[in-house]
């Protein structure tokens, strides 16, 4: 079994050999690092990095994000989903201004203490910025440890998390902590595939136990996903002239902080003539036959069935009736452009255009 130096100083060779250039990888500055940690958690590189970039040019360091209007960061936000991260990055920026005066806390379990800042995003910014000698574990780091060193513990367990942590903090150095951990992540997300692994040209070909054992398609293991939950969205785009009608989700469930239009929710498919019963007397007679067919939206453990029902009003007066009964506010156009929403509502506004 390769041991920890010759582990260490295999993959550091490796990645300074075939990293990609991102722009987070040129700077030691622990607000672009965490922003890009935080960017990247569950998302793609190729998808973050456009976001990256803007908040970069928009808020430039921690303090002007901190002082930006939240509504405007989750704009920015809009199509990166998991919008709970984008509020906790405000959270977080402000809570750096105030009680950091700016500055962001240099070791690991400091950094922990800030909202939305788990261990692996901790330990990131600590060993990038810092050179804390601290590993950072996250899915790409699990399949290269699990297949290298054969580790059969389940990932999603206590007992796993607990392990793999313990296994990378052995092996990570103390002299390059930020190039080893940048190197874990980019073999597993280039090179150490979830998928048709490139083995025949690995650098761990001869030590890997995944390999001699033929057991790539088995590590890591991980128990069973969260089992997916269908949700039936009925949209009631109200309007009058260049006016909508539309409200801020403030329940803590999903796009809270976003914009959306009156939605009545359903545990399952309803008709035309099961909606009327709700308490919609207002804009029941808008209300078609027939309903559009729904759109399908896919979240990470949610499916969501959205039918968009156009209501055009016929008078000023009734709008604003409407507006006061559903308890919605008035858009303009412009408006509705500004405000953060669902990237399914932004799509389907657009689409009307």
């Amino acid at each position: 079994m390769i041991q920890s130096p010759a582990f260490a100083q295999k993959i550091i060779r490796w990645y300074t050999e075939n990293k990609r250039p991102l722009p987070w990888r040129e700077t030691t500055d622990p607000y672009k690092i965490w922003l890009s940690e935080i960017i990247l958690q569950q998302t793609r590189v190729a998808q973050g990095l456009p976001y990256y970039e803007r908040f970069v040019n928009a808020y430039p360091t921690v303090a002007k994000l901190a002082a930006a209007p939240q509504q405007n960061v989750l704009r920015l936000w809009q199509g990166l989903g998991y919008y709970s991260r984008a509020r906790n990055l405000h959270t977080c920026a402000k809570q750096i201004v105030e009680t950091y005066n700016g500055i962001f806390p240099n070791t690991f379990n400091e950094l922990q203490k800030l909202p939305g800042v788990g261990p692996y995003t901790a330990a990131a910014i600590a060993s990038i910025a810092f050179k804390e000698s601290v590993a950072v574990v996250d899915g790409n780091v699990y399949r290269v440890l699990a297949r290298v060193f054969g580790i059969e513990i389940d990932t999603a367990s206590t007992e796993g998390k607990k392990y793999f942590f313990e296994k990378a903090n052995q092996l990570v150095p103390a002299k390059d902590p930020d190039l080893f951990n940048q190197a874990m992540m980019e073999f597993g997300a280039l090179h150490c595939l979830p998928q048709n692994p490139k083995c025949d040209e690995c650098i761990f070909s001869s030590a890997c136990v995944a390999r001699k054992h033929e057991l790539q398609n088995v590590l890591p293991i991980k128990s069973k996903k969260t089992k997916i939950k269908k949700r039936y969205f009925y949209y009631f785009d109200i309007r009058f002239k260049n006016k909508r009608l539309m409200k801020q989700r403030t329940a803590k469930d999903i796009w809270q902080g976003l914009y959306d239009f009156y939605l009545i929710e359903k545990k399952r498919p309803a008709n035309s003539a099961g909606l009327r019963q709700e308490e919609m007397s207002i804009v029941a007679p808008y209300l078609p036959s027939k309903l559009p067919a729904p759109l399908k939206h896919v979240l990470s453990h949610q499916q969501l069935f959205i039918h968009f029902i156009p209501m055009e009003l016929k008078s000023d007066k009734e709008f604003s009736v409407a507006a006061k009964k559903l308890a919605l506010q008035v858009y303009s156009k412009k408006e509705v452009e500004q405000i953060p929403k669902p990237v399914v509502i932004e799509k389907y506004v657009k689409a009307q255009e």
